[in-house]
């Protein structure tokens, strides 16, 4: 027996009146996961296309494939680097793997048991948002990040983030970084500081990263080369050091329409703009920190972004101009993609709903002059 027909033998026995029944959320979740529903659209649908909100989650999870096996690799780099010992790619590789492996088990274990319990609660389906949240949360932390704050930032993000305001596609600010101002903020000194970001790193080892660098009094002479931080052969969260595997993620992202190019270019317009208003040249910003990986893969998120087109370009021409003027002025706080993306999430409606309104304005504006034309 195949495994489409064990799952079609057993379902009865999830639906509704069945012997478990209160457990058809999960069930259904699980199959979906598997196979493509046979539900179709019966009314009402004016567009009908191969892309679904799965193959779209899907997609995103491709595109940061690279800042994944990239930053597992980084990851054993890093520490072997700062034992002064010199190993084999696999080695190096196999070492970054074991530190992150368990960083994703408490990701998906914790976010997926509180998605599953909200469903069943709620008597919904399940849905497939937190895959992706589930592989951005680990990507954005320190590889030391202890596994019970890790724990803890994951269940606040899925609560207070996503369901308390109905689940995915409700969310106003994006769950992962939430997470990760919660652990920010909560405790600060595994987010920040040169006493983090390299796994069991020798005790005269120093493993700041640039922005960390700049923070406690450096010059641009302190900082890595512009070749390694492009590289991402440096100090810093598991997916963000990459510029070159966060660019072919976007890359591909663009091309299946999934990432709003406007966005992006805006966010890069805004932190040229802002940067030129201080000393440290905007290229060292745009490889700096979260900067990059913020603008592909957070700023972007089509539920917590500007709609409109022009709202789009505002959106992102504040995160990046918000971004290094908090670098800049906030000597407390280096990075500043987090809390830009965190702010403009809110205030994206609102940037959304100016632009509509001045779009009625004008249309309203222009059907007086040709009523009066017309007299």
């Amino acid at each position: 027996m195949g495994l489409r027909d064990y799952i079609d033998k057993i379902k009865p026995n999830f639906e509704p009146g069945g012997k478990y029944a209160r457990f058809h959320s999960t069930f259904e979740a699980f199959e979906t996961f598997l196979y493509t529903p046979n539900r179709v659209t019966t009314n009402g649908a004016h567009i009908r296309n191969y892309v679904d909100m799965k193959r779209s989650l899907i997609y995103v999870v491709f595109a940061l494939i690279p800042c994944f096996l990239f930053g597992t690799w980084n990851i054993g780099y890093q520490h072997f680097l700062s034992l002064g010992e010199d190993v084999t790619f696999w080695h190096t590789f196999g070492y970054g793997l074991l530190k992150i492996i368990p960083i994703y088990l408490v990701s998906y274990i914790v976010g997926l048991t509180i998605e599953f319990t909200f469903a069943e609660i709620r008597h919904e389906e399940v849905n497939e948002g937190y895959f992706v949240t589930g592989f951005l949360i680990p990507l954005i932390m320190p590889v030391d990040v202890p596994l019970w704050m890790l724990a803890l930032a994951v269940a606040f993000a899925v609560i207070i983030g996503k369901e308390v305001f109905g689940g995915s596609g409700m969310n106003i600010v994006n769950p992962a970084l939430l997470a990760r101002a919660f652990l920010f903020f909560s405790y600060p000194s595994k987010m920040t500081g040169d006493s983090v970001w390299i796994a069991e790193k020798a005790d005269a080892y120093s493993g700041a990263t640039p922005l960390g660098t700049i923070f406690n009094g450096g010059t641009i002479n302190d900082l890595p080369s512009l070749s390694e931080m492009f590289i991402g052969t440096i100090p810093g969260s598991i997916g963000e050091t990459s510029k070159i595997a966060i660019l072919i993620g976007g890359l591909f992202l663009i091309i299946n329409g999934i990432a709003s190019l406007r966005i992006i270019l805006a966010t890069f317009a805004g932190a040229i703009a802002m940067s030129l208003f201080f000393d440290i040249p905007f290229y060292y910003h745009l490889l700096m920190g979260g900067f990059m990986f913020g603008t592909i893969f957070m700023a972007t998120d089509p539920v917590t972004a500007a709609q409109t087109n022009i709202g789009k370009l505002i959106y992102g021409f504040l995160i990046g101009a918000i971004t290094i003027l908090i670098r800049m002025a906030n000597p407390g706080y280096p990075e500043g993609m987090m809390l830009a993306i965190l702010l403009l999430n809110v205030f994206a409606p609102l940037i959304d709903w100016c632009v509509v309104g001045a779009n009625i304005r004008k249309r309203k504006k222009r059907w007086r002059t040709a009523e009066r034309s017309a007299e």
